[in-house]
């Protein structure tokens, strides 16, 4: 099995090489990742170990996967959990009806030629690989894999995950008598906002685990200058982003949300105080006043919303 020990991420998406894979992230991710979590990241490439990653939502967790494929170049797949899905979901889906349909369809001889590459006597036709699955079949190099809020899931799901996420790195697919085995073992990322109380602890021993922060106010001024300058557009004046910021920690350090709003919801609040009138907000105003301008952007229920009104 081929090592993935020689992809270090650094936090620098210009360090992205040039032969970057197709299934890569074409556009880079504006991630600034503290020197701790960055270190998470290589150890968890270094041990072939899934990186657990957890904090509130809107901190950034789905976002590093992203900026880790996007630097390194590497294929990202991603895999939405519900609290319906089932292991076998990541891995691969195999569509019996389709095939039954298939079967009469040419029994009755009138099998549309567009469809004739589709031969109901071949399985693999008839089954589509997961975000797990096509990380598996690669065969130059490793992709990274976000499993993305694992806690929405039945109580047995990260559990049933341990037998593919570790040696020998292999999956077998019975409807078609396929065995899939790693030759680059995935860089596995899963977040969680325990919604459903503490994962099993199998599965957590089998984690490395780092619980992401919410930025900083000086980091979140640092995420906007690296927000514009990789969209390529004007970054808001210096003071706006000083005032903007300043109200935006405060609010949330305030008390009384139901839902604290995240990084993106201050972009674009922050977006709309520079953009959306023919002139910027002005940042003394903003200081001043109680009301927040534009609240429908920061937050998502009628109790907070109403909060600010005034």
């Amino acid at each position: 099995m081929n090592s993935t020990t020689k992809y270090k991420f650094q936090g620098n998406p210009n360090a992205r090489p040039k032969s970057a894979h197709p299934d890569s992230p074409q556009t880079p991710e504006p991630y600034i990742a503290p020197d701790e979590l960055i270190q998470a990241v290589n150890l968890a490439i270094y041990l072939r170990r899934p990186l657990l990653l957890e904090g509130e939502a809107g901190c950034g967790k789905t976002r590093l996967a992203r900026a880790v494929a996007y630097e390194l170049g590497l294929p990202f797949y991603r895999w939405d959990v519900r609290s319906t899905s089932k292991s076998q979901e990541g891995l691969y889906h195999y569509d019996a009806i389709l095939r039954l349909h298939d079967v009469q369809i040419q029994q009755l001889e009138t099998l549309d030629k567009s469809d004739q590459s589709r031969n109901p006597s071949n399985p693999k036709y008839y089954r589509k690989l997961g975000a797990l699955g096509k990380a598996f079949v690669l065969k130059s190099c490793p992709a990274v894999v976000l499993i993305d809020e694992i806690d929405k899931a039945d109580i047995d799901f990260p559990n049933d995950l341990l037998a593919v996420l570790d040696e020998p790195w292999e999956f077998t697919i019975p409807e078609t008598r396929e065995k899939v085995q790693a030759d680059y073992p995935p860089i596995v990322m899963i977040t969680s906002n325990k919604e459903k109380g503490n994962l099993p602890a199998p599965f957590l021993r089998r984690c490395l685990y780092y619980f992401v922060e919410f930025p900083s106010q000086e980091r979140l001024k640092e995420i906007v200058a690296i927000h514009y300058q990789m969209q390529h557009i004007t970054a808001p004046a210096s003071e706006l982003v000083e005032t903007a910021t300043e109200r935006f920690i405060q609010v949330r350090q305030e008390g009384g949300l139901f839902k604290l709003p995240g990084t993106s919801e201050f972009l674009d609040w922050l977006k709309a105080l520079q953009t959306f009138e023919k002139t910027p907000y002005k940042a003394e105003k903003l200081a001043k006043e109680k009301r927040l301008p534009y609240r429908e952007l920061l937050f998502k229920l009628r109790a907070d919303w109403q909060n600010y009104a005034v």
